[in-house]
């Protein structure tokens, strides 16, 4: 990532506070076509106006994509695809690609970062800024469910993926050391550098 990128990043406040995850109320309410937080009614304004986006609706696209059967993967070829596109710097391929899979998967949080750093290197500052606060809605869904601070108030994740995203943001670099407990529903994950700890839990998508 440049370092403009990340520093914009660095730099928001996280907004809302922490509160308990209610999983199947937010499954229940993703499918209600008369809830406020019906899942079409949240994308459609996730992808038009982000930035009106609330914490409570933040939640439901965040933690709501553990419900969707249309997710994409690192592991399928078309994001392998495009995140080679922006390994060789073929960066308005990148941008063609990571819309399709945006398209398909709008609250995949690799797809956004890998389309805000594509549009970083080609200078499109309105699509940068559009896709910044996109991500700055998901991860402060992330920052909100937990304190960090014990195994009980945990950050909660959905993927691997999206915890070292989380901890770019949080700047946990390679100063930090790992070990992890197992559980049935998730993977508890213990950052720590010197007297510093934080905890992260990471979802398995059966939980």
């Amino acid at each position: 990532m440049k370092c403009r990128v990340l520093f914009f990043i660095l730099m928001i406040p996280f907004l809302g506070f922490s509160q308990k995850l209610d999983f199947k109320e937010i499954e229940k309410n993703l499918s209600n076509e008369k809830s406020n937080y019906n899942y079409e009614k949240l994308i459609f304004k996730f992808k038009g106006m982000p930035k009106s986006i609330d914490s409570i609706e933040a939640r439901h696209l965040y933690y709501g994509r553990n419900f969707r059967n249309d997710k994409v993967s690192t592991l399928d070829d078309d994001f392998k695809d495009l995140a080679d596109s922006f390994k060789a710097g073929y960066f308005e391929e990148c941008i063609k690609k990571g819309k399709i899979l945006y398209t398909k998967d709008p609250t995949n949080l690799d797809v956004i970062l890998i389309l805000l750093r594509a549009y970083d290197q080609t200078k499109k500052v309105d699509d940068f800024v559009h896709h910044l606060s996109q991500l700055r809605i998901l991860t402060n869904a992330i920052r909100t469910s937990g304190d960090g601070k014990s195994e009980k108030t945990a950050f909660i994740v959905n993927s691997v993926g999206d915890e070292y995203i989380f901890l770019n943001i949080l700047n946990v670099g390679q100063d930090y050391s790992r070990h992890s407990k197992t559980y049935r529903d998730s993977v508890i994950d213990v950052w720590t550098k010197d007297s510093n700890s934080i905890y992260i839990k990471v979802l398995y998508m059966d939980f």
